[in-house]
């Protein structure tokens, strides 16, 4: 999976979890590296447009949500309709109900964006589209959530990788997904943390 693909496939699963806010962090870096105009850059710009009108409507700015979805249509225009396997069709639908009612976004669901066909969550991602996702969550919610721990939490599920175990990628997968239990997945995944760092020192101290 190339960089822009976890990028992109972090940021869905951010939004997907209601972080509508958070969903651009994941894209931003790959959109701001494209020459502008290119497909690439004009369908994350229009994702990009796309989360924050969406954002704008739940908190009722309704001149925002308007202008923020016409444009995104405008950047998403002639895209094909699963564009590197995001069903762009309901995109575009949603932001046209969204520009022509932008109180729409009060009355309906936001959209869940769908790759390759289905509606992605945390558990779909690879390792390191994972941690994106993590990281962006953390980001957006600033002084609530140890940068460090989560980086830390996401090298060990790395290492689980090649066992049988996955106690720190399911926890990863609940804090991303779970907005109402994040706090307290948070803590557990602290703890876990912690006891790895312990476990790691107590080895270590053996060969000293």
């Amino acid at each position: 999976m190339s960089t822009i693909e976890e990028a992109l496939a972090a940021g869905i699963v951010v939004h997907n979890a209601g972080e509508h806010h958070a969903a651009h962090d994941a894209w931003e870096d790959e959109w701001l590296a494209l020459d502008a105009g290119t497909d690439d850059e004009r369908f994350l710009h229009g994702l990009i447009q796309f989360t924050a009108a969406v954002y704008h409507g739940r908190r009722r700015n309704w001149s925002g949500a308007r202008k923020l979805a016409r444009s995104a249509r405008e950047y998403l225009a002639g895209l094909d309709r699963d564009y590197r396997g995001v069903d762009l069709a309901s995109v575009r639908d949603y932001l046209r109900r969204l520009g022509d009612d932008p109180e729409y976004a009060e009355r309906a669901r936001p959209l869940e964006l769908r790759y390759d066909g289905r509606v992605l969550a945390a558990v779909d991602l690879e390792i390191d589209a994972l941690g994106v996702a993590a990281g962006v969550v953390v980001e957006e919610h600033g002084a609530e959530f140890d940068e460090a721990v989560v980086e830390q939490a996401v090298g060990y599920a790395r290492e689980e990788a090649d066992t049988a175990r996955s106690r720190f990628r399911a926890l990863l997968c609940d804090f991303v997904d779970d907005a109402d239990r994040r706090a307290l997945v948070y803590d557990r995944l602290r703890d876990h943390v912690r006891r790895r760092r312990r476990e790691e020192e107590d080895v270590d101290g053996l060969f000293e």
